[in-house]
Formats: C-alpha cells, structure tokens, sequence
C-alpha cells in the first residue's frame, strides 16, 4: 500500500469535521480502525496516529475493551471576578459562586472534602505573611456539578482564625456563602479579593479526579481572600478543566 505523507492528519481532519458537524454526535461510538482504514485506504497505524491526535484536543476518548468514542462535552462555565458578589450578598436561598457559575441547585452540589492542620511551608506561609511553620488548616475539595467532577481546590486558613470554630468541621460543608459566608460567622469581614490565573497540563490526580480528556490543559488559579488588609484565606491552587471554563473579566473606563 502506498501512503501519502501525512495522510493521518487529512483522516484527523475528516474526522473534526464530522464531530464539529454533530454528525458525529457526542457519545457516538467511531468505526473500528480496521474499517477506517479501509475507509481511507491506509493502514492501521495511520489511523492509529489521526486518533491520537483527536484524543489530544479532548475530541475523542478510548475505552478499553470498548472501542473510541466522541467525547461528551459538559457545559462550559463562566469565570469572573464578580461572581464573588453571590458569596457576599445575602442568602435567600443557598448557594455559592460556584453553584451560580454552574448553573445548579444545591440539591445538586456535592463535595469531597479532606481537613488536616499543617505547619506553613515557605511558599504558603509567604502567600499568608505569615512566618513558616504557623499553623494552617488545610481543606482539600473536589467540587461536583450534577454529578460532574468539575472543579479542586486547595483551600488553607489560618488555625488561629478557625481552630474549635464550626468552620473547621468538614461536615458543615457545603457552607452557603462559601468562604466568605464561614469568615463572616467569626467576624471576619472580607474586603478584597485578588487571584492570579496560569494554564498549564495536569496532574496524573488531576486527570484522574476531575476526568479530564488527555491534552486539555486546565486553569490554575492563586486565590487570596484580605479582610483589612490581613490576608485571611489562600485557595493554592484552584484547578478547573481548561475545556469547561471561559474566563471574563470585566473593567469600567
């Protein structure tokens, strides 16, 4: 059989075309690579090589056993400083910035959750300024939509400001008002918020936590949450799948 150079990536682009189209609908299940190739008149591994490429973007994934699949794609989420305003507003119903960004109910907001007291390393204690080795209380967190894995986080406070407080018992978690509402309980008013917001690839966890599609990078934010100027809670980092999220920012001239 002769083969024209890149042919795999003409078959990959066949192959967009028909996702893009919705003729090939998410959750449809592709040919087997053996009638692909007979198909577009090449071998096994080219077609092997078009798919992986489809896998890359997050367009397909491969089931073992099963065969390659279109990827269903969740709904994508808005990213924006303002939706801290849900937190700070009054509650006439639960809910948190979160679950206003996701479009849900709180009866369809789930979280894992993990607690721990730590010592600071330098990194974390120079997020706080606060010396190395005070103690923090560290939150880890998975966030679900709908059932949908869609968001973790690292979220530390500091143990003089929570410890024997009911903000640090994980089980009044989901808390309405999120962070905000929990510091507002002790007093703590938060006054400003600031977040730093980097893309890279993730974490073998990462992947495997939030189901994220192989080459979809995801957004890895450094929140800091300041009540007088006192930084009072570090969410380091939050992570959330760069193919279900847009970020909008807004600024008045």
């Amino acid at each position: 059989m002769t083969e024209r150079p890149h042919a795999y990536l003409r078959i990959a682009d066949h192959l967009r075309e028909l996702i893009a189209s919705g003729e090939l609908a998410p959750g449809a299940k592709l040919p087997t690579q053996r009638l692909l190739a007979e198909e577009h008149g090449v071998s096994d591994i080219l077609i092997r090589r078009a798919l992986e490429i489809l896998r890359n973007e997050g367009l397909v994934e491969s089931r073992q056993g099963s065969g390659t699949y279109v990827r269903e794609r969740l709904p994508v989420r808005r990213i924006c400083m303002d939706r801290y305003l849900i937190d700070a507003g009054p509650q006439d119903s639960p809910q948190t910035s979160f679950t206003h960004d996701a479009g849900i109910t709180w009866s369809q907001y789930r979280l894992d959750k993990a607690y721990r007291l730590i010592r600071a390393d330098e990194r974390l204690a120079g997020l706080f300024g606060v010396p190395t080795g005070t103690r923090v209380l560290e939150r880890r967190f998975v966030f679900y939509a709908s059932g949908n894995p869609s968001q973790m986080a690292r979220s530390c406070l500091l143990a003089a400001d929570v410890e024997g407080t009911p903000v640090a018992n994980p089980n009044n978690e989901p808390w309405p008002g999120g962070n905000i509402g929990q510091l507002r309980t002790l007093g703590i008013e938060v006054d400003k918020i600031t977040e730093e917001t980097a893309t890279r690839m993730p974490t073998p966890e990462e992947t495997e936590l939030l189901r994220i599609a192989a080459g979809v990078p995801v957004f890895a934010i450094t929140r800091l949450m300041y009540s007088k100027k006192r930084v009072v809670e570090v969410a380091d980092p939050i992570v959330i799948p760069g193919d279900r999220a847009v970020r909008v920012d807004h600024i008045a001239l």
